[in-house]
């Protein structure tokens, strides 16, 4: 882990778009602002953005750097294998969509009770290993989404693993379904380092209520991300934050803040406090726009995005939630009230929403 420089790391899940395609151009500028400023930490994986998150990273990236200059993390993920001989191919295939022969971090991707058995039986931390003794890893760590007891199971189990990668941000720190508190600390007895992702929740914590942003304000400078992103920093044992920066200025404010890092003061996290007791006032879902959920939907609902627009709704009460519902579901081609309850939805989601259960509300709140 020698070639970490700072706490930082550039999260390729949410790249800035020109209609369905990466903004390639700006990513390159990011990407130059963000080695420049003395960062070099990039995380992918071989799902995000359709899988176009890795083949930008190597048009913005390793095709234009020298490797020893960059770290960049991918992940093993469980949908895209369905048995132990399909691993080696799916790895060989995101080494080259990468444009690298090696990755610095190798992550079992989104660990938990529903998949660690298909890891288990396919011998996938056993691939990752060996691919470390081949030089093709460095290190093989876990990328994790469920309860302190899960994760208590697979170190066990596992205790070769090397970092685990953890949801974590003021929100979600004390949340019952989340447990980021106790999470942490699950990863903190083991001696684990932890990375941290989704500090600023999918951008909730960015487009904040307006007396949580009243709060911050008050405090005389600084971005909501950055007291956000500086919340996760200060904790001990965290190796790094990711943000998951979809432009340049977002990259300009989040490098600004963390080229001179320093934890949260008294005043700073009385703060956080208020907000967090704002945020628990609104009644949110607590939807952080990963997308793990559509592309498995049968009827191809915009889960995401309507649970933003109910967020909205929640917090303006205007014509304008209830005009975006209507442009975001005729896009779609279906709406919040097509929902067939299948389920898939739930099984991958990361917050364990009650997914079927809120779009029915939904419905009540945006097509009646």
């Amino acid at each position: 882990m020698e070639k970490i420089k700072r706490n930082f790391g550039f999260g390729c899940m949410r790249l800035p778009m020109l209609g369905e395609e990466v903004d390639i151009e700006q990513v390159k500028r990011m990407a130059d602002l963000f080695l420049a400023s003395g960062f070099n930490y990039f995380d992918t994986a071989h799902g995000y953005i359709d899988g176009k998150s890795e083949l930008a990273v190597r048009a913005c990236l390793t095709s234009r750097y020298p490797r020893e200059s960059y770290v960049l993390t991918n992940k093993l993920s469980g949908n895209f294998f369905e048995k132990e001989e399909d691993i080696r191919p799916l790895f060989e295939h995101q080494l080259e969509a990468c444009g690298v022969d090696y990755f610095d971090f190798y992550l079992m991707h989104a660990q938990g009770a529903r998949n660690y058995p298909h890891y288990q039986a396919c011998r996938a931390y056993e691939t990752a290993f060996a691919l470390k003794r081949e030089g093709k890893v460095r290190h093989v760590g876990i990328s994790f989404h469920d309860t302190p007891e899960m994760l208590d199971k697979i170190l066990n189990d596992h205790p070769e693993i090397e970092a685990v990668q953890i949801q974590f941000n003021y929100l979600d720190f004390d949340d019952p379904a989340i447990q980021s508190r106790a999470v942490y600390e699950t990863a903190r007895k083991h001696g684990k380092p932890v990375i941290i992702m989704e500090p600023v929740k999918g951008g909730r914590l960015v487009d904040l209520p307006e007396e949580a942003g009243e709060v911050f304000a008050a405090l005389g400078g600084g971005s909501p991300a950055s007291y956000a992103i500086r919340f996760a920093a200060g904790f001990e044992g965290v190796m790094m934050v990711l943000s998951g920066m979809s432009d340049i200025s977002q990259m300009e404010d989040n490098t600004a803040f963390m080229a001179d890092f320093r934890p949260l003061d008294e005043r700073e996290r009385a703060a956080v406090s208020e907000v967090q007791r704002i945020f628990k006032t609104k009644n949110f879902i607590p939807c952080t726009a990963c997308r793990y959920c559509t592309p498995g939907c049968p009827m191809n609902i915009a889960i995401p995005e309507i649970f933003a627009t109910v967020n909205a709704q929640k917090l303006h009460r205007n014509w304008n939630s209830r005009f975006y519902y209507s442009v975001v579901c005729d896009r779609a081609g279906s709406r919040a009230s097509d929902c067939i309850g299948c389920g898939r939805c739930e099984n991958v989601c990361p917050q364990h929403l009650e997914i079927r259960k809120l779009l029915r509300e939904a419905v009540k709140e945006l097509e009646s």
